[in-house]
């Protein structure tokens, strides 16, 4: 199916089109294109719409010409008025019928037989100035509105009037009635120019249609690329995209970040539903902006809870060095956010280096996630913590010792770890020691 704006493009047309027309045109138009068929559907019945409302035109023009030449004409210039009888009873019967199908079919058998026909009435090729050029119409219509399987019977159908044609054009012309040469040459420029002329107006119709659906996919596959980004890593993504199954890699050195709001659940209690939302997206987009801004992954929000990894999904040496620098600026956005909006705000984190393993999980409203006990520790040190510090295991300070400030906060019991040393990071130092501690 094509894309809601091109839906609304061809509606749109198709209703202004309506409005300026003629009564044929503003019932075809109510009866025809209805705004809940598919839009390739509607952009087909568009098509032949034209093509109909333009042998249409033709067929007066054939009536006037034909019975100009006097009464003995009277039988070709029948042919032209039969046509447009048929095409409005067919809409009529259509009318009361509701089946598209029907007024479609008889349509597309008047384009084609109609100028064949009268071909053969005029007396042939010559005399009528190659007048069944006008049938082409009814494949190339077949073709837009069926699709290219249905039109090729209609196609078929075609070529072989033309070799009826071709083979009886002696008798067709052995009963042609005199016609003015300078009615022939109007017939033949008539012909030539009306069929090129149509034909490239549908074809160009056709391919303004063919860009603006282009377009409008192409802005529908950035939108859904930039979707898939907000909730996966652009290299799994990519995985994802070629059809890669069972996404699981492991990562010997990632550090990882979780951070939560200190007395969220009194916050909540005091806060209207809005406002409470308002907040935790002021400062989970705050977060969000410090993470792409040091290019780490963030993996998930639950609640009131911020999770971020570094050296995932790509491996980086500095990964522990890039967590704590977004560790102590979340800190400073976090005062800076209490500070606007009057709330006391004050939030524990904790940071621990270590192997896991990354991959997705789901099949529908999949996501990216981490396994393993470095996770299980980052969540801990967070847990463990002390409002407003920033808390990390002996793996992450061997890390970044050289590099950053650090308070020693003892040994402290955790639940099915026993006692485990911390540290507090407190700031970054302004002169290093020694750059290679990086080195996970």
């Amino acid at each position: 199916m094509l894309p809601d704006q091109s839906v609304r493009f061809i509606e749109t047309n198709a209703k202004s089109s309506a409005k300026s027309g003629s009564p044929y045109t503003q019932t075809l138009h109510k009866l025809w294109l209805r705004a809940s068929d598919p839009s390739t559907v509607l952009l087909g019945r568009a098509i032949l719409a034209f093509l109909v409302f333009a042998e249409s035109a033709i067929c007066f023009f054939w009536i006037f010409a034909l019975s100009s030449l006097g009464d003995g004409y009277a039988l070709m210039a029948a042919v032209p008025y039969l046509y447009l009888v048929i095409s409005y009873v067919s809409l009529l019967i259509f009318y009361h019928l509701k089946r598209v199908e029907y007024f479609t079919f008889i349509q597309l058998t008047m384009l084609l037989v109609m100028p064949f026909f009268m071909q053969w009435v005029i007396g042939g090729f010559e005399a009528s100035s190659g007048v069944a050029i006008w049938a082409l119409l009814s494949p190339v219509g077949a073709l837009m509105i069926l699709g290219t399987r249905q039109s090729t019977p209609w196609f078929a159908l075609f070529l072989a009037l033309v070799a009826i044609s071709w083979q009886l054009n002696s008798n067709f012309s052995s009963h042609a009635l005199p016609i003015p040469a300078q009615t022939k040459a109007i017939f033949f420029l008539i012909n030539l120019a009306g069929v090129a002329t149509i034909l490239y107006a549908v074809l160009l119709y056709f391919q303004s249609q063919k860009e603006r659906v282009l377009k409008a996919l192409a802005f529908e596959r950035d939108r859904s690329e930039k979707l898939l980004l907000n909730i996966m890593p652009q290299a799994i993504a990519n995985r994802l995209k070629m059809n890669e199954q069972g996404i699981a890699d492991s990562h010997a050195a990632v550090t990882i970040m979780f951070t939560d709001l200190v007395d969220f659940t009194r916050l909540s209690a005091d806060m209207p539903p809005h406002e409470l939302v308002d907040l935790l997206n002021q400062v989970f987009s705050r977060f969000d902006q410090l993470a792409e801004k040091y290019g780490l992954e963030k993996i998930k929000t639950i609640g009131d809870a911020y999770m971020v990894a570094g050296g995932v999904p790509e491996a980086r040496a500095d990964h522990a060095a890039a967590v704590a620098n977004m560790a102590l600026e979340m800190r400073v956005e976090l005062q800076a956010l209490a500070q606007k909006t009057g709330q006391n705000l004050q939030m524990r984190i904790g940071i621990h280096s270590g192997p896991v393993v990354a991959g997705i999980i789901g099949s529908s409203k999949f996501s990216y996630d981490l396994w393993g006990e470095t996770v299980n520790m980052a969540s801990r040190m967070e847990h463990y913590g002390l409002p407003g510090t920033i808390q990390v295991t002996e793996a992450t300070y061997q890390l970044l010792q050289h590099q950053y400030a650090f308070v020693p906060r003892g040994k402290i019991t955790i639940k099915g770890d026993g006692q485990v040393g911390v540290f507090l990071l407190t700031e970054k130092l302004l002169n290093p020691k020694c750059l290679s501690s990086l080195e996970p």
